[in-house]
């Protein structure tokens, strides 16, 4: 039934969500960021070429850390082993 109250209810918050899916869709691939400042403000600015590939480099790094210690996690291997593995992370 349409003139139902709940479904009204429904329908509307359907269309927002779908609304913000899709915004957030074309800002991803234009490459704008959003931020929010400590009053709730937000304000959006593109993403300079230079700030993508050094993110994407911060990233590549994160993930062979990750990699590492999820290795050292699941490894039965020795204390020394271990720590030589710890040490060479620091390295980087």
């Amino acid at each position: 039934m349409i003139g139902d109250p709940f479904t009204m209810v429904v329908a509307i918050v359907l269309i927002a969500t779908i609304g913000k899916v899709l915004s957030s869709k074309y800002k991803a691939q234009n490459g704008i960021i959003e931020d929010v400042d400590m009053m709730g403000n937000k304000s959006q600015r593109q993403i300079e070429s230079g700030d993508a590939k050094k993110m994407q480099d911060e990233i590549k790094v994160l993930k062979d850390r990750i990699q590492v210690l999820e290795r050292i996690a699941t490894d039965n291997s020795s204390a020394n082993d271990v720590s030589r593995q710890i040490e060479a992370l620091r390295e980087k």
